[in-house]
């Protein structure tokens, strides 16, 4: 509990106000988000109260609300609904032990110290990834909210089946009510800035209505939740229902650590400091463990909750607890309120939060800037929405791995030239004026060399001496940008080399770091590369390399 380092009295109040403003958003938006997962909506609860608590004592950040997420909720559903029916015991099962699968593969990838990879999804890919997942909510929300019935499993399939209902059938004016009254307070609470989140107050407003109305025989509720403790729900799997929720357990472990690790460092970075990533991914491991324990499914932090948290006054995670323990308040004391919450407006809940994952903001923004990234953002996005949630996670990173490879493939190079007045030497295409030294090619090529890109470097050098129109004598590569050689790529070094050699031309390399060089020393043949093939550099090899021709 390092956030009780330092506690200073001040901050009580705030956290404890921060923490009861947040139970206002935290049960409608867990028991939503257990509906888009196919669960019962206590497991919405459960996966919050458990969470918070445990993240508390084990999170190494000072703020951070955990819970059930909008991005998660149809990852789940995607990996259980197809063996299990909606809201049974059988699919809360599978999600708790999904859970604890995802808590043990966080866990794992602390002790092997993947703490550093929040970056193995781009932001366009995740744009995109995230954009889909918004679709497929708001098109599993959407026939709840108009009170029909549709076909079909991919989002595309679900919308126009909605189109077709609508247009045969009309839309159940009830249910549809509830739903376009609860949008219009979630709405005029954020135009007037309310401190009550605007989604508990459409709950409270529709739990009311139903009750006075006696409409609860007439509109879909989401039933009246269990008193008492969360308890282990295991019964009735087998290892063959483990064995079919591995790989979507490790999908959902990613999208939980790139969230929440972004998040947890953007936050630290306001304050000045910094957060462990190793440290971060087991105490989400414990957390999803102990939530997929406690009848809970796989959380991850919220993008959304936290910012509430923090504009509500609070400083420590003494916030989560006390609105933890106020949620399970609400769960020992009056759960039979829920008998009269309309699923529909649960369904505008979620449809609300799906809109922001889109950010249209940002995909605007990335139209703008590269129409490059916009397409693997789009790739993402048709991955999510047409092969489904999970298989767009594979879609995802192998978008961002094919970019990687494709930017290390065909990086930036330049031959380099003298400016007067400027000291080194500089690119000719950006500095045309620059001038070639006489009897050398120096050349730059910025990225680690690897089978995909030898090739490319060899082509580079050999087009270089090919269009020059002096005698060359060596050709001197501005090394330092080099930061790896694998053996594909030493063999094409030394096939560029003889190359070179039977033209009279000598390869040289300036500026190349030391790992690198005992690499291209400890597997080219001993003869190859000599001590007078390395300089410190480029300056060094130009004012040497001139000597000896001059000599």
């Amino acid at each position: 509990m390092t956030w009780l380092r330092g506690y200073e009295r001040s901050w009580l109040r705030q956290d404890l106000f921060a923490g009861a403003s947040l139970v206002g958003l935290l049960i409608p938006a867990g028991m939503a988000y257990a509906q888009v997962a196919g669960l019962p909506p206590v497991a919405g609860l459960y996966a919050t109260v458990v969470p918070l608590l445990v993240y508390a004592v084990v999170g190494p950040s000072r703020l951070l609300i955990l819970g059930p997420d909008s991005a998660l909720a149809p990852m789940i559903a995607a990996a259980v609904l197809p063996v299990a029916s909606a809201g049974s015991q059988h699919a809360l099962a599978l999600a708790g032990l999904l859970a604890v699968f995802v808590g043990i593969a966080l866990l794992l990838g602390a002790l092997l110290r993947f703490g550093t990879l929040t970056g193995l999804l781009s932001g366009p890919i995740r744009l995109g990834y995230l954009a889909g997942i918004g679709l497929t909510i708001i098109a599993s929300q959407l026939p709840m909210i108009l009170g029909v019935e549709v076909s079909g499993n991919m989002p595309w399939e679900k919308l126009a089946s909605l189109a077709n209902a609508v247009v045969v059938h009309g839309v159940d004016r009830v249910p549809f009510a509830f739903g376009l009254g609860s949008l219009a307070v979630i709405l005029a609470s954020r135009v007037l800035h309310s401190r009550i989140p605007g989604a508990f107050v459409a709950v409270i407003g529709s739990v009311f209505v139903v009750w006075a109305s006696g409409l609860s025989g007439r509109v879909p509720v989401a039933g009246a939740l269990p008193r008492g403790l969360p308890a282990p729900e295991f019964g009735g799997l087998s290892l063959q229902d483990a064995a079919l929720l591995a790989a979507p357990a490790l999908g959902i472990a990613l999208i939980v650590f790139v969230d929440t690790g972004v998040l947890a460092q953007s936050l630290a970075g306001r304050e000045g400091r910094r957060v462990s990533g190793s440290r971060e991914l087991s105490a989400l491991g414990a957390a999803n463990l102990a939530a997929g324990l406690l009848g809970g499914f796989p959380i991850s932090a919220s993008s959304s909750r936290t910012p509430v948290a923090i504009e509500a006054g609070g400083r420590t995670q003494l916030t989560g607890v006390t609105a933890a323990v106020l949620v399970f308040a609400f769960l020992a004391l009056v759960p039979g309120v829920t008998a009269f919450l309309p699923t529909a407006t649960l369904a505008t809940v979620v449809v609300v939060a799906a809109t922001t994952l889109a950010s249209p903001g940002a995909i605007a923004r990335l139209w703008r800037m590269s129409r490059g990234e916009s397409m693997l953002m789009l790739a993402a996005f048709a991955g999510v929405t047409t092969i489904g949630v999970l298989q767009g996670i594979v879609v995802a990173v192998g978008l961002s791995l094919l970019e990687f490879v494709r930017r290390a493939w065909g990086p930036y190079r330049a031959e380099l030239g003298d400016l007067p007045v400027v000291p080194g030497y500089h690119d000719i295409s950006r500095h045309p004026e620059a001038q070639r030294v006489p009897g050398l090619i120096l050349a730059r090529f910025d990225a680690p060399l690897f089978f995909a890109n030898g090739p490319v470097f060899s082509a580079f050098i050999r087009d270089l001496v090919e269009r020059a129109d002096r005698p060359v004598t060596h050709v001197v590569v501005a090394a330092e940008p080099v930061t790896g050689l694998d053996t594909t790529a030493l063999d094409e070094l030394i096939l560029l080399d003889d190359w070179l050699a039977a033209r009279g031309i000598e390869l040289v390399f300036a500026e190349l770091k030391g790992p690198v060089k005992d690499r291209l020393l400890r597997f080219a043949p001993p003869e190859r590369f000599g001590p007078h093939h390395f300089y410190p550099t480029v300056s060094a090899a130009v004012r040497a390399l001139r000597s000896d021709s001059s000599a």
